[in-house]
């Protein structure tokens, strides 16, 4: 569990990052969970959108996701929304700096 100075820092990372990832009118499928346990994995800190013609809202959601990929929801502005899971081998973001 992060405390908020954590969330902040890796706000502050996530506020110049692209999306890479969209979830659209499929919804949390297998295909969509491989892509972002892989993106965790590789990146640690990613960004995702929620599409219109998808089921469910961004919070929810990003909640989903986050149970499924064993990562944290560190933040959801409207459709888009910020997962992070460190990588135990290869550290990219420290939370605490």
């Amino acid at each position: 569990m992060l405390t908020s100075k954590q969330r902040a820092n890796l706000r502050s990372h996530a506020n110049q990052m692209e999306t890479i990832l969209q979830v659209g009118k499929g919804g949390i499928g297998d295909a969509l969970l491989k892509q972002v346990d892989d993106a965790l994995t590789a990146r640690e800190l990613i960004k995702l959108r929620v599409l219109e013609t998808a089921p469910a809202f961004a919070r929810e959601t990003a909640q989903e996701l986050a149970e499924k990929t064993s990562s944290e929801v560190i933040q959801v502005i409207g459709t888009r929304f910020v997962l992070y899971r460190r990588n135990p081998k290869k550290p990219i973001y420290d939370p605490d700096k």
